[in-house]
């Protein structure tokens, strides 16, 4: 039988500490999954509702962008996905009487992980300038509420349209449409925050902001280099394809801060061997400097040009651009400054070397640990001049793969939803809708976050997400918030972001995956595009939660009708109808989804064209892959300082916090806690168990200050620390941020550590 939430909010500085884990999954996970899922979703409920995630006739996990393989388990999810399904699934209501019962300025004081803990959202709800309490409101009203701010901006550009990468693709088109529509390109997302970078790079080197590999890739792998990513926790179920890569004969090399033991062992509690021993994943780890990765790279490409007979001189001539820059840069690589940035020894490096060397198809696998750096960019165009030298893009086994973290992240932005549209894009826009989209380029997260803080906009609209939460410099993200006119939230359940809003504010119920989405021409589906690039269809089963609910879809195309009047000229109410007719305009603006109706009708789905994988074409500049050459970067520490990185807990996804342990890293019953090397804590005079404050410091001389963290003795790479985020947002500037993409650069924070008054 499902629980009821809690009460009051649990005590989260005073956690418990043990050894970590040097195994994921197993048994302990199949016991916690059962646990959260019944406290959620009560024992029929779990049973039926986990048995339908990630099928072919089932709807699409609202956790990460992992994909599906072609043959299916019966359970084709992870401990995490079943977290994220239970919680949209849950039993846990949060009524207008809730409302009632708590007003904005105790929301504001509570944590994050009550919040989400009280269940999903029932009605529209309002809040009315001045007020202290959300009231219900009609769905008429609500929508005359949006339009009456958006009508009295004196620019369209005065609103910004967030999206969360929960959305579908049919929802994205419609709502970029909407957006462009009005007459504003000010489309940030979720990706501003994480890959921004990974598409900044790609793009430009390889032609295509996006993977170049399949699931069938990795498992013809010689190598699959794992950088920056702690697959165990984020993306759970990619150890099972590591372990079918590693069984086909591949070998792993992970490239991390901190241990992960995800990729140390895997017991896949699928198998017999998984319950009692496991696999060994990684076979060789490099402990790498936080940041330290590109000068490792370009190391390790001075060393590949100087073994005779390793680089694919036929794949370089035929295909490739900016050779010769790329030559001299590299070969400028020296022993001495590449150990200092990274940490490593010099023999890890040459071991590292002597399994490329050995290897003929090779895969590089990355997440937020390389794209959040002031030199992401840069860092992930060493990682594509790594695979060029050898001719590992464009082959079986072998190419470039970002791990996307949230289910839709990546068909969101392939609907439209980008603040910078490629004039291709808003051209077929327009031959098929008959209108002038925008051309100037619109707000990212950042540079949204800025124009709220200076008055430039006024009216936030978010399609899902947390976005005070997830967003840089907490403090400053806060009032910039509380400046607006108002501000809208498409939610499930409820997060800090409705308790930090504008004069005035909406929340706005909507279906989650898991449900029903029954209209005027029968029960919909929708589509949804995973980290390869394969798009497939999504249909709910259980009965939604309210029947006050409206899917994004509906949502979008009753605001629309609402905003832009009913004379307008598309067809807003048939797109509501069937989604089957938003499929039909999609394939006629977005390449690679021609006759998109048909194709998703297949078990499965179908994958988008890839010019560099399919073909071996590169859609860039210079009608090749390009080389690049920019300067080695790393962080440099001052004397006494550490290097932080956010990082997310086992019981966490995103900013939403499941439940206070993190099983792997052996922290239990607490959030606050800074994980620093063992010899660093000495050298700081920092006993374990102590408390002090986390203060980052950066060129603006601004203080800022997470207080009352936990010190943990714990293995990371010399000179550098990690906290979970969202508590430790508070410390990334805004306006630190990567090169070129302009991501927040979370992953190297310098802090000092303070005693905390609270020890």
């Amino acid at each position: 039988m499902a629980t009821k939430p809690p009460q009051g909010d649990p005590v989260q500085d005073a956690p418990k500490v043990a050894e970590r884990k040097r195994a994921a999954a197993g048994l302990p996970a199949i016991g916690h999954t059962l646990r959260m899922a019944h406290q959620q979703m009560g024992v029929k409920r779990t049973a039926l509702t986990l048995l339908s995630v990630n099928q072919k006739d089932g709807f699409d996990c609202p956790g990460c962008a992992w994909p599906e393989p072609e043959h299916r388990h019966k359970a084709e999810f992870c401990e995490n996905g079943a977290k994220a399904v239970a919680e949209e699934a849950t039993l846990r209501r949060v009524t207008p009487e809730f409302f009632a019962a708590h007003p904005v300025s105790d929301l504001a004081r509570r944590s994050g992980y009550w919040l989400g803990q009280q269940g999903r959202l029932t009605h529209p709800m309002y809040l009315p300038e001045g007020a202290d309490h959300y009231e219900p409101v009609s769905w008429e009203r609500a929508f005359d509420i949006v339009a009456e701010e958006l009508t009295a901006l004196s620019s369209p550009d005065e609103a910004v349209f967030y999206t969360s990468g929960r959305t579908s693709n049919e929802a994205a088109f419609l709502y970029q449409l909407f957006a462009r529509k009005l007459g504003t390109n000010n489309l940030p997302d979720c990706s501003n925050m994480c890959h921004e970078s990974s598409g900044s790079a790609l793009s430009e080197t390889i032609g295509v902001g996006k993977g170049s590999v399949l699931l069938d890739d990795l498992y013809q792998a010689d190598l699959i280099v794992v950088a920056g990513q702690n697959p165990g926790t984020n993306h759970p179920r990619m150890l099972s394809a590591l372990e079918k890569a590693k069984a086909n004969g591949a070998r792993v090399v992970s490239v991390n801060p901190l241990p992960e033991a995800g990729l140390e062992r895997f017991k896949n509690p699928q198998t017999p061997k998984g319950l009692t021993a496991g696999t060994t994943l990684t076979d060789l780890f490099l402990q790498i400097r936080i940041g330290g990765d590109q000068a490792l790279f370009r190391l390790l490409n001075k060393l590949i040009l100087d073994t005779p007979g390793a680089v694919d001189e036929e794949f370089v001539r035929g295909h490739t651009h900016g050779f010769e820059q790329f030559t001299e840069a590299a070969r400028a690589a020296d022993w001495d400054g590449t150990l200092a940035a990274t940490g490593l020894a010099r023999e890890d490096v040459e071991r590292f070397l002597r399994m490329v060397l050995d290897s003929e198809r090779i895969v590089v696998c990355w997440a937020m640990g390389l794209t959040q750096h002031k030199h992401s960019v840069p860092m992930i165009r060493e990682i594509v001049n790594f695979l060029l030298l050898r001719g590992n893009i464009g082959r079986p086994g072998a190419g470039v793969c970002p791990v996307r973290g949230h289910s839709n992240v990546q068909g969101d932005r392939t609907m439209g939803i980008f603040e910078r549209p490629a004039p291709a894009f808003l051209e077929a826009l327009e031959r098929e809708f008959g209108f002038a989209p925008p051309r100037e380029h619109g707000y990212d997260v950042v540079r949204a976050i800025r124009a709220l803080r200076d008055g430039e906009a006024k009216v936030f609209f978010a399609m899902g997400g947390n976005f005070v939460s997830a967003s840089p410099d907490t403090e400053v993200t806060e009032a910039a918030m509380r400046r607006a006119r108002l501000t809208v939230h498409v939610s499930t359940k409820l997060n800090r972001s409705h308790a930090v809003t504008g004069a005035r504010a909406l929340i706005l119920p909507t279906l989650g995956r898991t449900e029903r989405d029954l209209q005027a021409s029968g029960e919909q589906f929708v589509t949804v595009e995973d980290s390869m690039g394969m798009v497939h269809a999504s249909r709910g089963r259980l009965e939604p939660a309210s029947p006050h609910l409206l899917s994004e879809p509906a949502i979008v195309c009753r605001l629309a009708r609402r905003v832009l009047g009913t004379e307008d000229d598309v067809p807003w109410e048939e797109f509501e109808k069937d989604y089957a007719t938003v499929r039909d305009r999609i394939a006629r603006v977005v390449p690679g989804f021609e006759d998109f109706n048909a194709r998703v009708a297949h078990p499965g789905g179908f994958a988008l064209p890839h010019a560099p994988r399919d073909e071996r074409r590169f859609p860039t500049a210079t009608g090749k892959a390009n080389f690049t050459a920019a300067p080695v970067e790393y962080p440099h520490l001052p004397e006494g300082r550490l290097l932080l990185q956010t990082l997310r807990s086992h019981d966490q996804y995103n900013t939403t916090i499941y439940g206070l342990d993190d099983r792997y890293r052996g922290i239990r019953n607490g959030r606050r806690v800074v994980l620093v090397n063992p010899d660093d804590a000495r050298a700081l005079q920092l006993a374990d168990g102590s408390y002090v404050d986390l203060v980052s410091e950066w060129k603006d001389g601004v203080e800022r200050r997470a207080p009352g963290f936990r010190v943990v003795h714990y293995p990371t790479a010399r000179g550098c620390a990690a906290a979970y985020y969202p508590e430790t947002n508070v410390l990334v500037p805004l306006d630190a941020t990567a090169d070129v993409s302009n991501t927040p650069a979370s992953k190297s924070v310098v802090v000092r550590l303070e005693q905390s008054a609270t020890d």
